[in-house]
């Protein structure tokens, strides 16, 4: 499975849904906090996001906890 990255905060109570929902899925996933890191940040900026969390998963940018996007991306992966 390719790499899938979530881009978070803090105190993010979407951030954490992502989370739970990736990790009961089964997926494995790299964390960017864009609080602890100005890359990350920059990162999110440039993909033209404005909010976290935002979740990569191969050509897929999913916004917020969107199950219905989930399913279609990791059934491609």
């Amino acid at each position: 499975m390719e790499n899938v990255i979530v881009y978070t905060s803090t105190n993010c109570p979407h951030c954490r849904q992502v989370k739970i929902f990736l990790s009961e899925k089964g997926v494995a996933y790299e964390e960017r906090n864009i609080e602890q890191n100005d890359n990350y940040a920059q990162q999110v900026w440039d993909m033209g996001m404005r909010a976290v969390p935002v979740t990569v998963i191969g050509e897929h940018k999913i916004v917020g906890m969107n199950k219905t996007q989930f399913d279609k991306a990791l059934a491609t992966v």
